[in-house]
């Protein structure tokens, strides 16, 4: 970990770091599995769902973004390859083969209902760790994928 004059104890910002790492390898797995469904989907609702698809991965592509920044805030390594994605998400594995929109729609709506547990999970260790910065980050996210859940369920 690296010096700042950020005022957050030291095992706050290790234990924050850590956490932040973790949810990173999830939306990068996410990201990756959204984006995977948004170039393979087929069916009646082609059009609309391709591009929801892709909104979604927009939106998980910037909170990508905010989890590796707030990391390296607090004197930490934002850890966001490919390999440390495989290795640390908590995902389910993303199926390759599916093309069928209500399969995507159950595939997606699984792994975005997965990542916003583990989402409020994090607000809560966040606020505890009192690093309120991290727990609204988290907010956020949790807000966003639970409205995008809600508009992935409303196909189903």
């Amino acid at each position: 970990m690296g010096a700042t004059r950020n005022d957050l104890p030291d095992n706050t910002r290790k234990a924050m770091i850590a956490l932040l790492n973790a949810r990173l390898a999830d939306a990068i797995d996410l990201r990756l599995s959204i984006k995977q469904a948004h170039w393979n989907v087929k069916g009646p609702n082609f059009i609309a769902l391709h591009e929801l698809f892709d909104q979604i991965q927009a939106r998980v592509d910037t909170f990508v973004d905010d989890i590796a920044e707030r990391a390296v805030t607090l004197a930490g390594v934002a850890e966001g390859t490919a390999q440390v994605a495989v290795k640390s998400s908590t995902l389910t594995p993303y199926p390759v083969n599916l093309t069928d929109e209500k399969e995507h729609l159950k595939a997606v709506a699984d792994r975005i209902a997965a990542f916003g547990k583990n989402v409020r999970a994090a607000i809560d260790a966040s606020d505890e760790a009192g690093d309120k910065d991290t727990a609204d980050l988290f907010t956020g996210v949790s807000r966003q994928m639970d409205k995008d859940l809600w508009f992935i369920e409303a196909h189903l």
